[in-house]
C-alpha cells in the first residue's frame, strides 16, 4: 500500500502526522525485511541452479561417453550425440537465466535496499533527534519564570531556532518518505518484470530447440517400437534355441563341442590344445590352435597376433606320441622343428591328427608340386608391441593433455575451432574435438590415426612428435588456399555433414593445399639440403663417443667433418663400459639358452673414421625436383613442418632416391639423428625394413651411427634384426664389432624374446618382463634424458 505524507500537515506536527509517520516507518521496516529475504532466496536459487548445471554437465558428458562407446551402432551414436548437444544448449540457456536472475533480482533489489532505504534511515535519525530537541525547547520555554527576563529571552530564542530546524528537517524527511513510496513500486516491478522476461526467453529458446529435435525424436520413436518387437522375437528365438540345445544329448558325441570347423573361412579345425614349450623346462601351456590356409597357428588371447607353428603343412608329418608320461599326445614334425601337443581325450587326438592329415593332402592337391612358399613372416613374432602386456610407464591423461595443448593453436579443434579438444590425430600432429575425431576415424588410418589425449597412453617419442607440429603449423599447410578459394571453415555447432565435407576436402582431396612452383620446390629442396642450424649447437643431440665405420658417400663428400649430434645417438663404450652394460642383460637360464654360447666377446674398436652424417653429404643437382625429394632432405634436416608439407603435396613416404644409393626418407631421418623424425615417418606408414643399395635398412644405419634410441624405436616397430647387407652383416654383428654395449643389449634381448615367445610359462615370462623393462628404460632415456645414453 502506498502511504504519502502531506507537507503542510508535517509542519503542524499534529497527532495525525505522527500517526502517519509511525505507519510509514513500520511499513518501510517490513519492506526492508521482505526485500532482504527475497534477495537471500534469490542467492540460494542461483547457487542451486549452478549446482544443477554442474550436475547436468556431468550427465551430458556421460551421454557423450556412452555415444563414444557405441561407435559401432550408428543409430545410437548419432542419436546420443544429438541429444547431448541439445541438452548442452539447455544448460547454456539455464546459465543465461540464472545470470539474468542475478542482475534483475539480486543486484537491483540489493541496490534499492542499500541506497534508498539507507537514505530513509538516515533522514529518520535526524528527524527523531530534532523532534527530541524541539520537545526539550518547548518544556524549557514553558518553565521559564516571568520575573527572570534573561531566562525568558534565552528560552524563546532556543525555541525559535529549534522550530526553524525542525521545519527544515521534517520537510526533508517527508520528501524522502514520499520519494521512497513512489520508487519502491517501479523498482520492484522493474526487477520482477525483467526476471519474468528472462523466463519467457528461456522457455522460447527451449521450445525452439526441441521443435528442431522433434522430428528426430518421432523417427526414433517409430524405430523404437520396431526394436521392441524385434527384441521380443529375438528373445523367443534364443529361448527356443536354448531349450533345444539343452534337451540335445551330447553324451555320445561330446568331442565335437571341443573344436570348431569353419570351411567358409578356410578353417579346417580349431580348438584348445596343450603345447609343450621348447625351453629347457618343457612347460605345458593351453593355447587356441587353428588349422587354416595350409598353416598351423596358435593364440594365447584372441587379440594377439597368431604365432605360426608350421608355415606350410606340405612339409610336415603328424604322429602319435606314446613314449611320454602325458596321455593323448601327438607331434607335428617339420624339417626345422617339431611341436608336441596334447588333446583332452582320445577322440579329440584322433580328430586333430585326421584334420592335420587331411590338410596336408588338401595342400598338395590344391598346390600340386609348386614349391614356392609365399607365406613367410607376416604372422611371425618379433615386434615389441606383441606378446604379453607391456608395463605402462608412459604419459596418460592430464600430463599428455597439458603438454599437447600448450602448443600454439592446439587449445581449439584444428578443423572446427571447438575449444578444449580432447582427441588428436597422431600422424598429422593436430588436436580435435569429439565430432571431428569421429569424422577423422571414418577417413581411415591411411589419412588420420585418432587417439585420445586423456584416455590413451602416450609414448614419449609420440608425445614429442605432437609437440613438434600442432594445429597452427598444419593449418598453414592444409588451409593455405582456403580464403583464396572462398571456402568457409566450420564453426562449433555446425551440422555434422558440413564439417565432414570440409574435412574430406581438406585432408583427402587436399583442395586447400598450395602447390609449389618448380622454382619454389627447387629452392626449398636446396635450402633443406644445406640446412645446418639445427644440426649443430643443439644440446639435445649427443654424438657417439667412438663411431662405427663410415657409410659410403658419393664422390666429393667430406668425411672429415664433425659428427652430427643426435638425440638418439648411442655410445661406443670402453671395454669396462661394455662389460658393465652387458651385465644388466637378463641372466636367467632361459635367456642364457637363447643366445649361442659361441658369440665372440666384443672387441675394442680401433680408431675409426667418423660416421657420415646428413650435413656432410654433398648435394648434387637432381634430374627432377619432386615432393619426395623434399621429404627426403627434410627428414635429414629434422624439419617436421617441411616433412608434413611434402606429404601434403603428395610425397610418397617410402620414396627412393635412385641417385643416392636408393636411400629412403626414413634412412635420411636416421642420418639426421632425430628420434621424432623417425616416429613421424613410421606413423605415416614408412617401411621400417626397406633397404638401400647396400642392403642396409634403417636398423642397420641406426646401429652403424650408434643411435641407441632409434634402434630401440625400430625394434618396437617390428624391424627385422636378422636382415643382412651386401657384406652379410646383421645389425647385431655391426654393434658387436663396434663394441656398442647398449645396442648389443637391445638386439640380443629382442632376439631372445623372439625365440622365447613360443614358451610363455612362468619361467620365460620373467624374461619377457625384463625385456619390457629395459626397452621402456631406453625409450624414456632417448626421449627425455638422452645424456644418460652417453656412457663415457
Amino acid at each position: 500500500m502506498k502511504i504519502t505524507v502531506d507537507f503542510e500537515e508535517c509542519l503542524k506536527d499534529s497527532p495525525r502526522f505522527r500517526a502517519t509517520i509511525e505507519e510509514v516507518e513500520g511499513d518501510v521496516c517490513e519492506l526492508e525485511s521482505k526485500l532482504d529475504k527475497l534477495v537471500k532466496l534469490c542467492i540460494g536459487m542461483i547457487d542451486a541452479g549452478k549446482a544443477y548445471n554442474a550436475a547436468n554437465k556431468q550427465f551430458v558428458n556421460g551421454i557423450r561417453e556412452l555415444a563414444q562407446q557405441s561407435t559401432k551402432d550408428e543409430v545410437i551414436e548419432s542419436s546420443l550425440t544429438k541429444f547431448a548437444e541439445s541438452l548442452q544448449e539447455m544448460i547454456n540457456y539455464h546459465t543465461i537465466l540464472f545470470d539474468q536472475a542475478q542482475r534483475s533480482i539480486k543486484t537491483q533489489l540489493q541496490t534499492f535496499v542499500k541506497d534508498d532505504l539507507r537514505k530513509f534511515k538516515e533522514a529518520k535519525k535526524q528527524f527523531d533527534k530534532v523532534s527530541e530537541e524541539k520537545e526539550t525547547a518547548l518544556i524549557k520555554n514553558a518553565q521559564a519564570p516571568r520575573n527572570k527576563q534573561h531566562e525568558v529571552e534565552e528560552a524563546t530564542n532556543i525555541l525559535t531556532a529549534t522550530r526553524k530546524c525542525f521545519r527544515h528537517i521534517v520537510l526533508d524527511y517527508v520528501l524522502q518518505i514520499n520519494v521512497l513510496q513512489s520508487k519502491r513500486r517501479s523498482e520492484i516491478l522493474k526487477s520482477m518484470l525483467s526476471f519474468m522476461y528472462a523466463h519467457l526467453t528461456f522457455f522460447h529458446q527451449g521450445y525452439d530447440l526441441f521443435s528442431e529435435l522433434q522430428p528426430l525424436m518421432k523417427q526414433l520413436g517409430g524405430q523404437l517400437d520396431q526394436l521392441v518387437v524385434d527384441a521380443a522375437k529375438e528373445k523367443r528365438d534364443m529361448e527356443q534355441k536354448h531349450s533345444t540345445i539343452q534337451q540335445k544329448d551330447f553324451s555320445n558325441d561330446d568331442t565335437k563341442l571341443e573344436y570348431n570347423v569353419d570351411t567358409d573361412n578356410g578353417i579346417a579345425m580349431e580348438g584348445y590344445l596343450f603345447k609343450r614349450a621348447s625351453n629347457a623346462f618343457k612347460t605345458w601351456n593351453r593355447r587356441w590352435f587353428t588349422i587354416q590356409n595350409n598353416q598351423l597357428v596358435y593364440q594365447k588371447k584372441f587379440k594377439d597376433n597368431p604365432t605360426v607353428v608350421v608355415e606350410d603343412l606340405r612339409l610336415c608329418t603328424v604322429k602319435h606320441c606314446e613314449d611320454i608320461e602325458r596321455r593323448f599326445c601327438f607331434e607335428v614334425v617339420s624339417p626345422t622343428k617339431s611341436c608336441m601337443m596334447q588333446a583332452d581325450s582320445e577322440k579329440l587326438r584322433q580328430a586333430w591328427i585326421k584334420a592335420v592329415q587331411n590338410s596336408i593332402a588338401t595342400a598338395f592337391r590344391d598346390k600340386g608340386d609348386d614349391s614356392e612358399l609365399d607365406r613367410k613372416s607376416s604372422t611371425s613374432t618379433g615386434s615389441l608391441d606383441s606378446g604379453g602386456e607391456p608395463k605402462e610407464r608412459s604419459l596418460k591423461g592430464e600430463s599428455a593433455l597439458q603438454k599437447v595443448l600448450a602448443i600454439p593453436g592446439n587449445v581449439c579443434c584444428c578443423d572446427c575451432g571447438q575449444p578444449e579438444p580432447r582427441w588428436a590425430s597422431i600422424n598429422l600432429g593436430i588436436t580435435l574435438c569429439i565430432q571431428c575425431s569421429g569424422i577423422h576415424r571414418s577417413l581411415g588410418v591411411h589419412f588420420s590415426k585418432v587417439r585420445s589425449l586423456t584416455l590413451d597412453t602416450w609414448e614419449p617419442e609420440l608425445l614429442k612428435l605432437m609437440c613438434e607440429l600442432g594445429n597452427k603449423v598444419i593449418n598453414q599447410i592444409y588451409e593455405a588456399r582456403r580464403e583464396e578459394l572462398g571456402a568457409r571453415k566450420p564453426q562449433p555447432g555446425d551440422p555434422r555433414h558440413e564439417v565432414e565435407a570440409y574435412i574430406k576436402a581438406k585432408y583427402v582431396d587436399r583442395r586447400f593445399v598450395r602447390r609449389p612452383s618448380d622454382e619454389e620446390l627447387r629452392s626449398k629442396v636446396v635450402s633443406l639440403s644445406k640446412q645446418e642450424k639445427r644440426l649443430s649447437g643443439n644440446s639435445e643431440h649427443m654424438p657417439p663417443k667412438a663411431p662405427p665405420p663410415t657409410p659410403k658417400l658419393r664422390p666429393g663428400s667430406n668425411a672429415s667433418g664433425q659428427s652430427v649430434k643426435s638425440a638418439d645417438s648411442g655410445i661406443q663404450n670402453s671395454a669396462d663400459g661394455s662389460r658393465e652394460m652387458l651385465a644388466t642383460t637378463p641372466s636367467n637360464d632361459s635367456l642364457a639358452d637363447a643366445e649361442p654360447a659361441e658369440t665372440p666377446p666384443m672387441p675394442m674398436p680401433a680408431t675409426l673414421p667418423p660416421p657420415s652424417p646428413c650435413k656432410e653429404m654433398v648435394f648434387y643437382e637432381p634430374k627432377e625436383y619432386s615432393p619426395g625429394l623434399q621429404l627426403y632432405w627434410a627428414s635429414c634436416a629434422r624439419s617436421l613442418p617441411d616433412m608434413a608439407e611434402a606429404l601434403a603435396h603428395g610425397a610418397e613416404v617410402n620414396w627412393v632416391n635412385t641417385e643416392e644409393e636408393k636411400r629412403t626418407p626414413l634412412i635420411m631421418a636416421v642420418q639426421g639423428g632425430s628420434l621424432v623424425t623417425c616416429e613421424f615417418l613410421l606413423q605415416n606408414a614408412a617401411n621400417v625394413n626397406q633397404q638401400d643399395a647396400q642392403g642396409r635398412g634403417p636398423l642397420h644405419h641406426a646401429t652403424m651411427l650408434g643411435h641407441t634410441g632409434q634402434v630401440c624405436l625400430f625394434l618396437k616397430r617390428g624391424a627385422n634384426q636378422n636382415a643382412t647387407d651386401i657384406e652379410e652383416k646383421t645389425p647385431l654383428s655391426i654393434a658387436v664389432e663396434a663394441a656398442n654395449a647398449d645396442i648389443v643389449t637391445l638386439l640380443r634381448l629382442a632376439k631372445m624374446n623372439e625365440e622365447m615367445r613360443e614358451a610363455e610359462g612362468p619361467y620365460s615370462q620373467s624374461g619377457d618382463e625384463t625385456y619390457q623393462d629395459i626397452f621402456q628404460d631406453f625409450t624414456h632415456m632417448a626421449s627425455n634424458d638422452p645424456d644418460k645414453l652417453n656412457r663415457y
